[in-house]
């Protein structure tokens, strides 16, 4: 049996934030693992004149082509990733769907003030130009238009109903640390998923999960997961 897995990137990211997973999965199995780069995503933003059904469309474009030669298909969405895996895995028929911090409908900016605010701290202290999560901001900072920020939302927006029309089975892994998305997202996606879902938290991660200190638990609870 062929099985194909598409991984699918979170707004303003890249192929990059689920790397250590997805090369794992390439390295360890005999699987076909796709992570297409989003229309303006990737290391280079380019977001001024995009729109939400482009990233969809990207995302179900790779989707239909790994159908066409795979027998059964895994769905890996980090993010807004995960609002686009959702809604494919509403539409199509898939075997399994692991959700990553996924937004569900919006970007906590409370928690990231309170990110912002121990940047001042570590900026005092010295560590700031050692933290990965100000480098990451520092590098988007000017490069995402108001424009796209509507477009995210519209995308949540667009892909909220498809949650509850998912079937096949369910890994929802969030961190409690997360500084864009609430944790407590989390719970709301196990109750409006109508399907089997197996949820858990890692006290130490932050948004980007796959990249933190507990990215080697994650990648060993979502190995096991496709493979049960």
């Amino acid at each position: 049996m062929v099985v194909g897995c598409l991984c699918i990137h979170g707004f303003t990211g890249g192929a990059y934030e689920l790397d250590p997973l997805a090369n794992y999965l390439r390295n360890y199995t005999d699987w076909q693992v796709e992570v297409p780069t989003l229309p303006g995503h990737g290391e280079v933003l380019n977001l001024n004149e995009v729109t939400f059904r482009q990233w969809i469309d990207q995302a179900e474009v790779a989707l239909m082509k790994l159908k066409k030669k795979c027998d059964k298909i895994y769905l890996i969405g980090f993010s807004m990733g995960g609002m686009i895996a959702s809604y494919l895995a509403a539409k199509h028929n898939v075997a399994k769907l692991v959700l990553l911090s996924t937004s569900r409908k919006y970007i906590s900016w409370t928690q990231m003030t309170m990110d912002i605010g121990r940047f001042v701290r570590m900026g005092f202290s010295g560590e700031l130009n050692d933290d990965p999560l100000f480098k990451r901001y520092m590098s988007k900072r000017g490069a995402v238009p108001v424009k796209a920020m509507i477009e995210f939302l519209k995308c949540m927006k667009f892909t909220k109903p498809y949650i509850k029309r998912v079937k096949c089975p369910v890994l929802i892994a969030q961190g409690i640390q997360d500084g864009m998305v609430p944790y407590k997202t989390a719970v709301y996606l196990d109750k409006e998923i109508p399907t089997d879902t197996k949820v858990i938290f890692f006290n130490d991660s932050k948004h980007h999960i796959c990249l933190g200190s507990d990215k080697d638990v994650l990648i060993d609870r979502v190995n096991l997961f496709l493979l049960q």
